[in-house]
């Protein structure tokens, strides 16, 4: 069964994998594309950790992979790759893959909450056991919190309007589904804007609920320092807040020196830890003709050096 359509696969995987004995590290597993890929490039030698917070996800990987002695998988954030590291006695990563953002399986199911086409609880967590829910958000939180929100993460111009609607809703109802949110947004929002601005806003609350961000940069901080010299990390994201991440990153563990223009020796101590491998990568027409979600993508490599 397919649940998830893995973008620019075979560029990531090409890659990633420069050693077919290598070990390796993907960071959302999801339900397998990249994972099956990397196990068919690796040798017998080879090793393939993996991480997903999604309880199905990561079922579903343990069964499909459960015969493959080269396969690990944990339950947990990929910001855990250094204490999966220890578990796993490995000393560093020739290899570390992280596909951001969500699933098609969880856009398009109802049951995983994810999607607003459809009713279904307020969650957005990727991990139903931790966290504050995104119903919680919304009873609970300031107007000005809930327009913070929707503007930092979602880049919604019209956070205020929608965070003062939500907080007015809320005196006579509790929010618990997605379908009083969309209802809401759709009173105060012009037809034609409808997907476009339900979509910054789910996307909002989610990155807030799930500490996208700031998860983001502990990987990339730990991912850095655990590669091995020669070793490639390969990020695939969906909006520019994670790629201005990911690209301020690599440009940062570039440079040699950090020290004001002018300075007459180097007091910083700062090394370059990577080199860019190329500029971000996005699908091309075929792709995105096949799969729409990939029209947002894009790529980015660096190897330590």
């Amino acid at each position: 069964m397919s649940f998830h359509v893995p973008v620019l696969l075979k560029e990531s995987i090409d890659y990633l994998v420069t050693k077919k004995d290598g070990i390796y590290f993907d960071g959302t597993a999801g339900f397998g594309g990249h994972s099956e890929k990397i196990l068919e490039k690796i040798n017998d030698d080879g090793k393939l950790i993996a991480t997903d917070k999604d309880s199905k996800a990561f079922e579903y990987c343990k069964e499909k992979f459960s015969s493959d002695k080269r396969f690990s998988i944990y339950r947990t954030s990929f910001t855990d790759i250094d204490s999966i590291s220890k578990i796993e006695f490995i000393d560093g990563f020739d290899g570390i893959l992280a596909d951001l953002g969500v699933s098609s399986y969880q856009l398009d199911s109802v049951e995983s909450g994810f999607t607003f086409r459809e009713d279904a609880a307020l969650d957005l967590r990727m991990n139903i056991e931790k966290g504050i829910t995104a119903s919680d958000l919304l009873n609970k939180f300031s107007q000005e919190e809930i327009a913070k929100i929707l503007f930092e993460y979602g880049e919604e111009k019209n956070a205020r309007k929608i965070a003062q609607k939500i907080v007015n809703f809320r005196t006579t109802e509790k929010f618990s589904r997605t379908s009083q949110l969309r209802k809401i947004i759709e009173q105060i929002t012009p037809q034609r804007y409808h997907t476009k601005t339900l979509s910054r806003v789910f996307q909002a609350l989610r990155i807030f609920v799930n500490d996208e961000l700031n998860e983001l940069k502990i990987f990339l901080d730990k991912s850095v320092t655990l590669l091995k010299p020669g070793g490639r990390i390969v990020v695939l994201s969906y909006h520019s807040l994670e790629d201005r991440i990911v690209k301020e990153k690599i440009r940062y563990e570039s440079l040699d020196c950090i020290c004001p223009p002018g300075t007459p020796i180097c007091i910083c101590d700062k090394k370059q830890r990577l080199k860019k491998i190329t500029k971000a990568l996005t699908p091309n027409e075929l792709e995105i003709n096949i799969n729409r979600r990939a029209r947002s993508a894009k790529m980015r490599v660096a190897e330590r050096v």
